[in-house]
């Protein structure tokens, strides 16, 4: 695919789910701004600035867009990574207005970490969901009343899906309690699954859908009632007095400013703006080509005895074993054929580990840049190493 043409002849990237490559509109759209309008945002008037200023806006713009979301209603932050935009919401979060925190068994460590974190700091119970083989979860079997939910809408080791995800909100503000998704895994390939759901938090890593490196979160403005400015700094603010200050996102229009102390990461957001114009313009044949390389892989997999998928269905993300085979040394021999996979528990120990007590696996996680050639090289290889 031109878009990737950087890639060597023979590579084959299969970790798409920690970053996925960048394609050349969005190196040419960083690239820009270093060589073109380099410049500080919000703060110059000159006219590298202007430039920046607009295109930074256009991007906020784009994100609410592409997830379906009033403006009316919704704000677009923008920060280093899902992990820190989780934690830097909690840390916000006023603990007088709820009960307890929630998650699920299937959580990466980044909201399940985070909220261990909360509970421990704010003395509020905590309590872990369990989430069916098809990601949702059984919504009579808890109770919700003024809980922060902390879950994903796709899991990082097989891509199952928070297939409930209305209900679940629709309860949980039933019960006065608040929905924060870390839409990380789904931006990129299953972005349906969270467009148009009014969260109150979602939370999701730039650079697993294409873009730089980048976290953004798109929250709900009701929120703000509910949280004390707790991480203050440049670029928060309107005035500064000598014990107190007058808080920028108090103005609707500069709302973002909550979670966006001191500079920007100004290129990697317009290069977020450059991956959400490639994403939209995925054609019918791109789908049909990613959804035909993973698919014919997890076939492959699973028609041998010896390989044990946590996959159910067929997913861009699959996650396995090899019978007497440590996927540690599978992943260097794999390695040693230029073919790019993760291994080990991909930052959800508690589950993989202690739940399912599973060995460490391998993960294969594709992307539009795959090509059927990637897939035909994986079955030979496999097959030469564990066949």
């Amino acid at each position: 695919m031109e878009d990737f043409d950087y890639l060597h002849e023979g590579e084959v990237y299969l970790d798409a789910a920690c970053q996925s490559l960048r394609p050349r509109p969005v190196i040419n759209a960083v690239d820009d701004y270093y060589t073109k309008h380099n410049s500080c945002g919000e703060r110059v008037k000159y006219k590298w600035g202007v430039i920046t200023d607009e295109k930074v806006e256009e991007t906020r713009e784009k994100v609410l867009k592409f997830l379906k979301l009033p403006v009316r209603k919704y704000t677009a932050s923008f920060t280093l990574n899902t992990t820190y935009g989780i934690n830097l919401v909690l840390s916000q979060l006023d603990a007088k207005y709820f009960s307890k925190i929630m998650t699920s068994e299937i959580e990466h460590n980044s909201p399940f970490l985070a909220s261990i974190a909360f509970s421990d700091r704010t003395g509020l119970p905590r309590e872990v969901m369990k989430r069916n083989i098809d990601g949702s979860i059984n919504l009579d079997d808890y109770d919700f009343k003024k809980a922060v939910v902390v879950v994903n809408c796709a899991s990082n080791f097989d891509g199952r899906k928070l297939l409930n995800i209305k209900e679940l909100i629709k309860t949980v503000h039933k019960a006065g309690g608040i929905v924060i998704i870390d839409a990380a895994q789904t931006m990129a390939h299953s972005v349906d699954i969270v467009r148009g759901v009014e969260a109150d938090v979602i939370c999701f890593s730039a650079h697993k859908m294409y873009a730089p490196s980048l976290g953004v979160i798109v929250w709900r403005d009701e929120l703000d009632a509910k949280m004390l400015p707790r991480f203050l700094g440049g670029g928060m603010v309107d005035d500064v007095m000598k014990d107190s200050y007058v808080l920028s996102a108090n103005n609707k229009e500069h709302r973002y400013t909550r979670f966006e102390s001191g500079l920007q990461a100004w290129g990697e957001i317009i290069g977020l703006s450059a991956a959400l114009d490639w994403l939209n313009s995925r054609s019918k044949k791109d789908w049909q080509r990613l959804e035909e390389n993973y698919t014919a892989i997890f076939d492959f997999l699973s028609s041998s005895d010896k390989v044990h998928l946590v996959n159910k269905r067929p997913n861009p993300t699959m996650s396995f074993y090899v019978d007497s085979l440590d996927s540690h040394l599978l992943g260097n021999a794999l390695s040693h054929e230029n073919i790019m996979a993760r291994t080990g528990y991909f930052c959800v120990h508690y589950y993989l580990d202690h739940v399912l007590h599973l060995p460490p696996l391998v993960r294969f996680s594709f992307g539009f840049h795959n090509s059927p050639e990637d897939t035909e090289k994986i079955k030979k290889v496999m097959e030469k190493i564990i066949f």
